[in-house]
């Protein structure tokens, strides 16, 4: 075929008129160049796809370092706060607490973070989504194929868009709120609890209890009312940017109406002042801030019906404050509960043989009572606090030495470290914060509000407690207490949890600012003001511990530790001294609060033998229809004589049957005789009853 006729016959018909092997070759040729084309672009995407996985190992590593590196500042934060106090209690310096330290210190690394590090992060975009009515919790995001998880971290304001973090290692301090809830407070409300001195508490418990519900509730209204004030007067003079209801103004004075004088009350334990003063601050502190959390709580849980939700409703106020009762006694409950399961487990069974298991046991119940009560709907502050009172009262009888010294020392390191911790993330957050709001007006208004709320919430109530109080609270305690309403971790703790809102942004930076104040200013103020109102320190008190190891040394079969020594010689009772311990004692019981003198002898008498080895016999207390329950109750050590003790001489010479005829209830029978170990019957040292052949002393 000539050349001609191929192109004659065109493309089609000319590839059918080639010959076979040309035509072989030829598509040879392009099968070689799509396989050559091919494996390329499979090579280029491979090394796209290595390159991609580099790049986000490589993140993942920088994100790793990133989160070292901010927990390392906060530890060297509180180490350096730690070695300061050594030195400012070396040099007995008390116009600065640590935790004012600790605020000092996150602050000047809040302004190297801030200031002298640059911006690291430059991927963030904005993506619209308009076909969506609301915010998801979870987005998976479809990029080029490969899908991506992303979580809602909050609501940002349109105006501050651009204004977002670009900085990582800012975004790292920066800790979600519930670290807080969930980590830092439960060891810090616990410890207030477990440590409580129960002798002046329970002597001040009336005016206590009226301070703490009373006085929060008054405080919480007096400066919302104010406030709201405050708020239409930044509205009149154009101050106010965004909305600002009546119940936030409510909300702000519930959670700044929790008081967290741990400043003033570290110089009294110093200074060794005056007992009551001490158990009037520590106690309102203590109960108060379960009140504040309770009530913020109810003012959230506020719903009028109809279309203005922010209006007055009588049924949702009452609402409200039938969420307040049921919260807090749900709460409550949950706590007490937890205690008693506690001191069940560690009466029945015997695991003070392995303190390691009994130290993590209780451990691991008291943190839990905290999550428990927040996943039932309760509030785990008010819960963790009535659980470690009530593992102090009872739990704490049935633990071993070695674990009661433990716990002790474990939940008072814990409470050390979460509450400096706070106090430097205060400073911190000052500057690496993004959601500031900042208002003159309504910073100082808050001032005065807090100032007038504290004053109302003093000084009217003393004047009605005092009406019934044996022992008046005077002019110089009433202006200390006045004098002395920090506030601290709790309101921090409050008011960081929700900073969505404009309302709420204003109200976190005010609590900042107002904690500050409170802490470097008021605090520093303690020492000179104990000595303008002339008011008594130097007394020394001995601690729980030492009281229930000296406080009376007789031997009587299951003694409550927590009893006033008798009176008269029906037991076997050696106090010290010309006998002022005894007269303590039963001053302390006659000057408690006629609430805890209620529930005394039904404590004394059922709950403690039931829930430890302490307290008279259940078969002496309860009816005799109740015997087998009594006797599968009552722990085999009260009818036990292994406590240390001194013999009295007046008991020297008794046999046996007169020795434990003078026992308050009749012992089991095929019981030793009591005897001596190792001791001259002069001596004032402890020694183990044991049995002897003489049956006589």
């Amino acid at each position: 075929m000539e050349p001609g006729d191929a192109a004659r016959l065109g493309p089609g018909r000319a590839a059918r008129a080639l010959p076979p092997r040309l035509l072989l070759m030829l598509l040879l040729g392009r099968g070689l160049r799509g396989a050559a084309a091919a494996s390329s672009y499979g090579a280029a995407a491979e090394d796209s796809s290595a390159m991609e996985e580099l790049a986000t190992e490589k993140e993942a590593e920088e994100s790793h370092r990133q989160d070292s590196v901010s927990l390392l500042t906060f530890i060297l934060l509180l180490t350096l706060t730690i070695l300061t106090i050594w030195l400012f209690k070396h040099r007995r310096v008390r116009f600065l607490h640590e935790t004012g330290l600790a605020m000092i210190y996150g602050l000047i690394v809040g302004v190297i973070l801030r200031y002298g590090t640059t911006a690291t992060s430059g991927h963030d975009k904005s993506l619209s989504c308009t076909q969506e009515d609301r915010a998801f919790s979870t987005l998976l995001v479809n990029v080029s194929g490969k899908f991506f998880e992303y979580t809602l971290k909050g609501e940002i304001s349109p105006g501050k868009v651009n204004s977002v973090e670009q900085n990582d290692m800012l975004r790292k301090v920066t800790f979600d709120p519930e670290v807080f809830f969930n980590i830092l407070l439960p060891p810090i409300i616990f410890h207030a609890g477990y440590s409580l001195k129960k002798r002046h508490f329970f002597r001040n418990l009336g005016s206590i209890l009226a301070y703490a519900f009373l006085g929060t509730a008054v405080s919480c209204f007096i400066i919302g009312n104010l406030m709201y004030g405050v708020v239409k007067l930044m509205k009149i003079v154009g101050q106010l940017s965004d909305k600002f209801y009546y119940t936030d103004c409510l909300f702000f004075g519930a959670i700044i109406s929790a008081t967290d004088p741990v400043t003033v009350l570290a110089i009294f334990n110093e200074l060794h002042a005056d007992v009551d003063l001490y158990a009037l601050l520590f106690g309102e502190s203590v109960l108060n801030d379960a009140v504040a959390i309770v009530l913020s709580s109810s003012i959230v849980a506020y719903q009028p019906a109809g279309l203005n939700t922010h209006a007055f409703d009588a049924a949702a106020f009452f609402k409200s404050v039938g969420i307040f009762l049921g919260i807090f006694s749900g709460s409550f409950t949950m706590g007490a509960v937890t205690g008693v399961v506690t001191a069940l487990v560690t009466k029945f069974t015997k695991l003070h043989c392995f303190p390691l298991l009994e130290t993590a046991l209780f451990f691991l119940m008291s943190w839990s009572t905290f999550l428990l009560a927040e996943a039932c709907g309760f509030t785990g502050v008010v819960a963790v606090l009535f659980c470690g009172i009530t593992q102090a009262h009872y739990t704490y009888n049935n633990l071993s030495v070695e674990s009661r010294s433990r716990t002790k020392q474990l939940f008072e390191v814990l409470h050390f470290l979460a509450e400096n911790f706070i106090f430097s993330y205060m400073g911190l957050a000052l500057f690496t914060f993004q959601k500031h709001v900042f208002s003159p007006v309504f910073i100082i208004g808050a001032f005065v509000a807090i100032f007038l709320g504290r004053a109302a919430h003093i000084y009217p109530l003393s004047f009605f407690l005092n009406l019934g109080r044996r022992h008046k609270i005077g002019w110089n305690f009433q202006h200390m207490m006045m004098f002395s309403g920090l506030r601290g971790a709790m309101a921090f703790a409050l008011a960081i949890r929700d900073t969505a809102s404009y309302a709420r942004q204003m109200m976190f930076t005010t609590t900042l600012l107002i904690v500050f104040f409170t802490v470097w200013i008021i605090g520093g103020g303690t020492t000179p003001m104990l000595s303008w109102l002339n008011i008594r320190v130097g007394i020394e008190e001995p601690s729980e511990e030492d009281q229930n190891e000296h406080r009376w040394q007789y031997f009587r079969v299951g003694v409550d530790p927590d009893q006033d020594p008798p009176p008269n010689n029906d037991s076997f009772q050696v106090l010290q001294g010309d006998g002022s311990d005894s007269a303590r004692g039963n001053r302390t019981k006659q000057e408690s609060a006629w609430l805890f003198r209620l529930w005394y002898s039904f404590d004394h008498n059922y709950l403690k033998p039931i829930l430890t080895h302490s307290g008279p016999p259940l078969t002496t207390t309860l009816p005799a229809w109740c015997g087998l329950l009594a006797q599968c109750l009552t722990s085999p050590q009260v009818y036990e004589p292994t406590r240390l003790t001194r013999i009295p001489p007046e008991y020297h010479g008794l046999s046996r049957q007169e020795y434990w005829s003078g026992l308050p209830y009749s012992p089991p029978g095929d019981l030793p005789d009591p005897g001596i170990e190792s001791m001259s019957l002069s001596s004032p040292v402890l020694a183990k009853p044991r049995a002897t052949e003489r049956g006589r002393f």
